[in-house]
């Protein structure tokens, strides 16, 4: 179930009548869900650009449609219009649209997947950078290898150590071990080059 206040139908509604263009309705779609980067997109869609297999919402005056493959991500959102300090604002909530965590029973690789993909990662692209698992061994170390921006970067045994390894093992207790298995000589745009880390 999607929810759709009345305040964004109307807004909607305002919009699709300036538009002129008979049966224009709203697409509601999951980019990039299950992963951090994932965001809801609503766009305009005339009849004919539909593919036929979309949940259709009846609104004030023109319809939503979810699109197929991001039903199951977008159950329980909901769509606001509000004021707020003299200007509006479209506010879509899509609790499920990033996933869920793995359940404590799933295997380790996968749990430490998922603390990578969801919260380190999005950290490291404040600077350019980015982290990849290379291997979890059957004794809790974790080997990874950076990119972007860490990527010979001169403070990446920082990153590592007081970041990534600590949030890993507050997440994870089984993790018993974060190392690094990066040619960091080989980096060609670090964020910080390597003998200026002061």
């Amino acid at each position: 179930m999607i929810y759709i206040s009345d305040s964004a139908q109307a807004h909607f509604q305002k919009l699709i009548e300036r538009e002129s263009v008979p049966g224009l309705g709203i697409l509601l779609s999951a980019v990039d869900p299950g992963t951090a980067r994932a965001d809801a997109r609503l766009e305009f869609v005339e009849p004919s650009d539909l593919a036929g297999d979309e949940w259709a919402i009846d609104c004030k005056g023109f319809a939503l449609y979810v699109a197929a493959d991001s039903v199951a991500w977008l159950e329980g959102a909901g769509i606001d219009y509000v004021f707020q300090n003299a200007s509006t604002q479209l506010i879509i909530k899509a609790p499920r649209i990033k996933g869920e965590a793995p359940k404590q029973s799933a295997s380790l690789g996968e749990r430490v997947l998922w603390v990578i993909e969801h919260e380190i990662n999005p950290q490291l692209a404040q600077h350019r950078g980015e982290v990849a698992v290379q291997e979890v061994t059957t004794d809790g170390v974790v080997i990874l290898r950076f990119g972007g921006g860490c990527h010979g970067c001169g403070m990446v045994d920082v990153t590592l150590k007081q970041g990534i390894e600590k949030t890993l093992r507050e997440r994870i207790p089984e993790v018993t071990a974060v190392r690094d298995a990066t040619d960091h000589d080989s980096g060609q745009a670090p964020y910080m080059p390597r003998g200026k880390t002061a």
